[in-house]
């Protein structure tokens, strides 16, 4: 019994593997995009006096959630990934996990900004996002950078802080997760 049990084991791991193999494959072909959660940002949601534009306002990275944004790099570069497109939400701790990540130039997309408090936000935004990653040129992989809520809209998967998914392309109202992944598996 315990014979069978460790080959059914065995053969789901390297299941596993051969699928976030494929998953990372697609990533570095231009047929997938990884979307992840902001690295650890103690707390949740966003306080009374939040400002967009002043990050003392804003619930925003602790020091473990630094070197989590940090451990990308190593745990992309293991992936063949060097360089990326990084796209990320304008709330400050989506812009320093992706700063953190050091994968490329960090540019702003709304559509990725959270609507944790404004619900009925989710829709337009999940439409956007889907708009501007089908209409991007080819060239690096896509990384982008966003809430809980944002990836959970897309995709039906709840992550972890600094967890991602990495979703095949086109992007749709229904997209395809080929893994989930983050630098601590």
């Amino acid at each position: 019994m315990f014979a069978v049990a460790l080959v059914l084991t065995l053969v789901a791991t390297n299941s596993a593997r051969a699928s976030d193999s494929d998953a990372w494959e697609a990533l570095r072909d231009g047929r997938a995009v990884l979307m992840l959660r902001h690295a650890l940002a103690p707390g949740t949601g966003d306080p009374d006096n939040f400002d967009l534009e002043d990050c003392s306002t804003q619930r925003n990275l602790n020091e473990q959630g630094r070197e989590q944004a940090r451990a990308w790099k190593p745990f992309l570069r293991k992936q063949g990934i060097r360089q990326a497109r990084v796209f990320s939400s304008q709330w400050c701790r989506c812009k320093e996990t992706a700063r953190e990540m050091n994968m490329g130039t960090v540019m702003e997309w709304p559509s990725l900004n959270s609507f944790f408090s404004n619900r009925e936000d989710g829709s337009m935004a999940t439409k956007q996002t889907i708009a501007l990653v089908n209409n991007l040129d080819e060239g690096a992989p896509v990384i982008l950078v966003s809430h809980q809520v944002n990836i959970t809209r897309l995709t039906d998967v709840y992550p972890a802080s600094n967890e991602g998914v990495i979703i095949a392309l086109p992007l749709s109202g229904n997209p395809s997760v080929l893994a989930r992944v983050s630098p601590g598996d």
